[in-house]
């Protein structure tokens, strides 16, 4: 269903950000993503709701692994930090903020994030750096469960402003609703740092979960709320894709409501944007598109550019790691991605 523009604007002198900063900060869970490609039918074998996220012990990955005959891949992931990567892969200034092992899984991440031009700012803990088993099965549709290990252990007072320290945006995953006293103290110090707050809503079974206390912290800290269809339609009880962007729209400045291959639609100010997406809407495995479209996305926010123009960055980014295994973009990927900023 195509939403219904009752008016829509290039917006060409749009400016987000008033102050001079550019620092874009991630936070959520420090993971590594196993990836695998699965039928239809293995989603059966292990209770996954299609699309969606369970949170599961160790010991559960391990036996979903071995019902599969499939190579799998290991590689950095999580959701915030998929989306910082992405920022310094578009040469903008990014850090992460979560919690790892102090073990060799732990080590890649950190050493990944420097790679990509990502500044750490990890906590360590005694527990096993946490993974996603994400079944991509062949309508490139990725299922996930979630061992949170290190990640869980984040502590409310660990957060505090200095986390946050010239950030011009702080980007929260909605993962991190599953601990409710992390978030808001996230939240929190983020408005304390003068920070915008970006929250994207991760996962529809997320969102069933913890409505009201999402509803709370959108009213009381969110700038820019970023979901899909099915997120959209869960928080806002809305099944039309129009009322419930409109409904979004009303609890922040800036309402994203993406649309998969059809591609997404930006709301502020009683003013709706349109992005056409990418191709031909065909993906390989859609695993960090989400994420990859909010780094595109907040990029251009903090570059000043229109919001036409950050959600064709936006949908760039998506598009390219749609084409390929995991949510790390090859570099002539991010070459076809930064034809779109000049």
């Amino acid at each position: 269903m195509k939403i219904e523009l009752e008016k829509s604007v290039k917006m060409d002198t749009f400016r987000f950000i008033e102050n001079e900063r550019e620092l874009i900060v991630g936070v959520g869970s420090a993971l590594v993503d196993i990836l695998t490609h699965e039928q239809d039918e293995f989603l059966e074998k292990t209770d996954a709701a299609k699309g969606g996220m369970l949170l599961v012990d160790i010991d559960y990955i391990e036996r979903t692994l071995a019902l599969s005959s499939n190579t799998h891949s290991i590689v950095p992931g999580g959701s915030a930090c998929n989306t910082v990567v992405g920022v310094g892969k578009l040469g903008g200034k990014a850090r992460f903020v979560g919690k790892c092992g102090s073990g060799d899984l732990g080590k890649l991440i950190e050493n990944d994030l420097k790679k990509q031009n990502v500044q750490p700012a990890l906590f360590r803990s005694d527990l096993p750096t946490g993974r996603v088993l994400s079944i991509i099965t062949p309508d490139a549709q990725r299922s996930m469960f979630t061992y949170l290990g290190a990640a869980a252990e984040t502590l409310p007072e660990e957060i505090t402003n200095g986390c946050f320290e010239g950030a011009a945006i702080v980007h929260v995953e909605g993962y991190l609703l599953f601990n409710p006293e992390l978030i808001q103290s996230v939240l929190a110090a983020a408005k304390a740092a003068r920070a915008k707050v970006s929250l994207d809503l991760a996962s529809y079974t997320v969102v069933e979960n913890s409505k009201e206390l999402l509803q709370y912290l959108v009213d009381t800290y969110v700038d820019i709320l970023i979901a899909n269809e099915d997120e959209a339609r869960v928080f806002t009880g809305l099944a039309d894709e129009t009322q419930a962007l409109q409904a979004l729209a009303k609890m922040s400045e800036i309402a994203v409501l993406k649309v998969g291959a059809r591609g997404s639609y930006i709301a502020h100010a009683d003013d709706i944007v349109s992005i056409d997406p990418l191709g031909d809407g065909n993906a390989l495995d859609t695993t960090g598109a989400g994420d990859l479209w909010a780094a595109g996305f907040l990029y251009g926010l903090v570059k000043g550019f229109p919001l036409t123009k950050c959600g064709e960055l936006g949908s760039a980014c998506g598009y390219e790691v749609c084409q390929i295994i995991g949510a790390n973009i090859p570099d002539d990927g991010w070459e076809r991605i930064k034809r779109v900023i000049n």
